[in-house]
């Protein structure tokens, strides 16, 4: 069992956690994920651990309430237990003095980039961090992401804070202006991933993406998680979750992470069937 000790709501979707997992604190790396499950009866997600405190002996974990599990995990509050976290998982992220680094981080992919950010930054990188969303409601880890990075930079679809645009505009500008950019790294939805991966491959900037594709045991014993890289298949659990952009097949990902559709929406209905009222007044504290 892992006591939640801390949580805050950082949109009205997107909620943050801190969790008392010693051992996980002390072993994580950035890039790395726990596989969470809230009860015995629950589900299995993978989940990016957004931060940590060896010390401590906490993780920091930040996700978004969209199907049945996140929204039974919005439920939990201060000194409820989760039942089980399972990890570090994944393959650390490479991390080494590229040069100059572009960070950008779509909507919850910028709590879930943080971490490389960070890495990148302690060696040595000069880093760019991106944040992007549809809105400034909707910015999120803005005062974080500025002690790890050296210039932050804020997109809106909508224009109501910062730049005006999606993030491949803002990138298209910073290479337009002639600087030179040694490395991509893309955390977020499947087509922004998709749509960074096209921008910078004419230019032959190397460009890494962490991918989230649908997990069940995350050992590399299902295949639920293979992804087509480089003509491929791969593992994203054991032999990721990051990749070459330039290699992956962002369609069939995008096929495979809508082949259970139906059945989110019948359990997003149960949800809100037999938790309505308990998720209304809890998660919107």
């Amino acid at each position: 069992m892992f006591k939640i000790l801390a949580k805050k709501k950082l949109t009205d979707n997107i909620i943050q956690i801190v969790i008392e997992a010693p051992k996980v604190a002390r072993k994580r790396k950035a890039g790395q994920f726990v596989m969470l499950r809230p009860d015995e009866l629950g589900e299995r997600i993978p989940l990016t651990i957004s931060d940590s405190d060896p010390d401590a002996g906490t993780i920091t974990i930040v996700f978004q309430t969209v199907g049945y599990t996140t929204k039974q995990m919005a439920t939990l509050n201060i000194g409820d237990y989760i039942q089980d976290v399972a990890g570090p998982l994944g393959h650390p992220t490479h991390i080494e003095n590229f040069g100059t680094v572009v960070c950008i981080g779509g909507g919850l992919g910028t709590a879930l980039g943080r971490p490389i950010t960070e890495a990148l930054y302690k060696a040595g990188n000069h880093v760019i961090a991106v944040v992007s969303a549809r809105n400034k409601d909707l910015v999120i880890m803005e005062d974080e992401m500025k002690k790890v990075c050296h210039e932050l930079k804020i997109c809106t679809d909508d224009g109501s804070r910062g730049f005006h645009g999606f993030p491949t505009q803002l990138l298209q500008e910073i290479i337009d202006s002639g600087r030179k950019i040694d490395l991509v790294v893309a955390v977020g939805p499947v087509p922004l991933m998709a749509a960074v991966s096209k921008l910078t491959k004419p230019y032959g900037i190397k460009t890494v993406v962490s991918l989230n594709p649908i997990m069940v045991d995350a050992t590399g014993m299902c295949g639920a998680c293979r992804v087509t890289v480089g003509g491929v298949t791969r593992f994203g659990c054991v032999e990721g979750p990051e990749f070459d952009a330039h290699e992956v097949d962002f369609d069939e990902l995008m096929k495979r992470l809508k082949l259970y559709v139906d059945e989110e929406g019948m359990m997003n209905e149960k949800f809100e069937r037999t938790h309505g009222v308990k998720e209304t007044q809890e998660t919107k504290k």
